[in-house]
């Protein structure tokens, strides 16, 4: 009897460690079990041999010493298909565009318009206008130099040939705060870190807003000065050219930085004759001072001078002002595009504060990212379950979990303004800049590209990409993908690598 239950038990314990050992030699030995006794559907075949792939995707060396965390959703009923320390919360980089993005589609919605105007306190006598014009800014993140002709041109058919008074920039629609609360000092210069003005101005379609693009040409021979040009054309800025053309065959080592404070742009360096020209979009100090300057050589283009002596100066227009001329940007769904698609950090920075203004009153980071806050514990993702720091994703301070922005991703469907959103997100491998965007290099193969729909993020130790694709049984998924502290790189193609799993899964 003894030996009848301890053969029992033996068989019971060898059924026991089977089981257990299922998931990991499912490929080898459960087809043909399955087959008569039906012991695993194909779903959970799929998912667990999903699964595994992803978790030798994440063995890799490049990961070692860092944190990954990874969420995988199906995106029609939200339930979780692979997670991976998704629960950890992570710097999010350009990820946190997602969270900025979806706010204020849902605060300002899809049909927001800003508005920049040209406002006087002055009254009009024949071809004379007495008084001091200004030049009002609404947090235009799409302002460009012809939109300022086009102001200058409406005043001229208004008949003004002069202005007796002065040009005054007025951004005080958001506060003085120029810089978000954690940005690096070493980024001020560049683009990704512009100053942030309700007044600012972008040398080209692609709304790098606050900055100028510097141009280095080579001179005609050895020992030349090189040439340098700003797009758009201002004296707010003071080129300093320290570079120097060197011979063909020579190394190519040009610099361009602003010094912190100041306008004044440094070129250092060297460019070999003929070589092609190198280009740098600068961010500038005071953008309304750049928007004002702008307007002005715009105005005498027209034939309209302006008498006043007060130079490039900020004021308030008075309430009783009377409009002259007005510009309506965009909607907010076309702005998106340049937005979400090119990763814009002015765009997303513009944004919080313009929630602020509009909710609260007070354009500024710590009231727009409250209302930022509130308005994602709406969309269901809890107040304490983040850490917002700016709009951009720059700080190293934000905290955001996989597990959170896939929860974003599955519940962003069920608002109005979801088309927007989801038409914002790069696409994998389509070459257009403004189709394929941060994503037009990468996973070009059949089963992602144009499939993979999702943002990326890129700051020192951080890369993220985290989106949507269709895997090839027409499912769903939403998926998070957040990399911290790695020091080997590039980890990008680790991503790609699980991306594709999910584009090619059998789910």
């Amino acid at each position: 009897m003894l030996k009848k239950q301890k053969g029992k038990q033996l068989l019971l314990f060898a059924l026991l460690v089977a089981v257990a050992y299922l998931p990991i030699a499912y490929e080898q030995t459960i087809p043909a079990l399955a087959a008569s006794a039906a012991l695993i559907t194909p779903p959970a075949n799929a998912s667990i041999t999903l699964s595994k792939k992803l978790d030798v995707i994440l063995t890799d060396p490049k990961l070692q010493g860092g944190i990954t965390g990874v969420s995988v959703r199906n995106a029609t009923t939200g339930h979780s298909i692979y997670s991976h320390m998704s629960d950890i919360r992570l710097r999010p980089a350009s990820n946190m565009k997602l969270l900025t993005g979806a706010a204020a589609l849902d605060v300002l919605g899809p049909d927001y318009r800003f508005v920049t105007e040209v406002a006087t306190t002055g009254k009009q006598k024949g071809s004379t206008l007495q008084g001091d014009v200004y030049l009002v800014g609404k947090g235009d993140p799409t302002l460009l130099q012809s939109d300022l002709v086009k102001f200058a041109d409406q005043l001229k058919q208004q008949g003004i040939k002069t202005i007796k008074g002065n040009l005054f920039a007025d951004d005080s629609w958001y506060d003085d705060d120029r810089y978000s609360q954690d940005l690096n000092w070493s980024d001020e210069f560049n683009y990704v870190g512009a100053q942030v003005s309700a007044l600012t101005l972008s040398p080209n379609e692609d709304y790098d807003t606050g900055t100028v693009i510097v141009e280095v040409k080579p001179g005609a021979k050895a020992g030349e000065l090189p040439s340098v040009s700003l797009t758009p054309k201002t004296e707010t800025s003071v080129i300093v050219n320290e570079a120097t053309t060197v011979g063909k065959g020579g190394k190519k080592t040009i610099s361009i930085h602003r010094e912190h404070g100041t306008n004044r742009i440094i070129v250092e360096g060297s460019i070999p004759v003929e070589a092609t020209s190198s280009r740098s979009w600068t961010a500038v100090w005071e953008p309304s001072e750049l928007v004002l300057d702008v307007f002005r050589s715009a105005l005498q283009k027209e034939g309209i001078q302006v008498s006043g002596k007060k130079g490039l100066q900020r004021a308030v227009a008075p309430e009783n002002a009377k409009i002259l001329a007005t510009k309506k940007s965009m909607p907010l769904n076309e702005i998106y595009i340049p937005f979400m698609k090119l990763s814009n950090n002015g765009h997303a920075e513009m944004l919080v504060k313009e929630m602020g203004r509009v909710e609260k009153g007070e354009g500024s980071w710590k009231a727009g990212l409250e209302v930022m806050s509130e308005t994602l514990a709406g969309l269901g993702i809890a107040k304490d379950t983040v850490l917002l720091r700016d709009g951009s994703g720059m700080s190293h301070k934000n905290l955001v979990s996989s597990e959170t922005l896939t929860t974003l991703l599955v519940r962003a469907q069920e608002e109005s303004w979801y088309p927007a959103f989801r038409e914002s997100l790069p696409l994998a491998g389509e070459a257009d800049r403004m189709v394929g965007g941060t994503l037009r290099n990468r996973m070009k193969e059949e089963s992602t590209k144009g499939n993979v729909a999702a943002k990326t993020g890129s700051i020192t130790g951080v890369s993220t990409l985290s989106g949507y694709v269709t895997t090839k049984k027409g499912t769903s998924l939403a998926f998070s993908i957040m990399i911290n502290n790695y020091i080997m790189g590039p980890v990008t193609p680790i991503e790609d690598a699980i991306a594709t799993i999910l584009a090619e899964a059998d789910i």
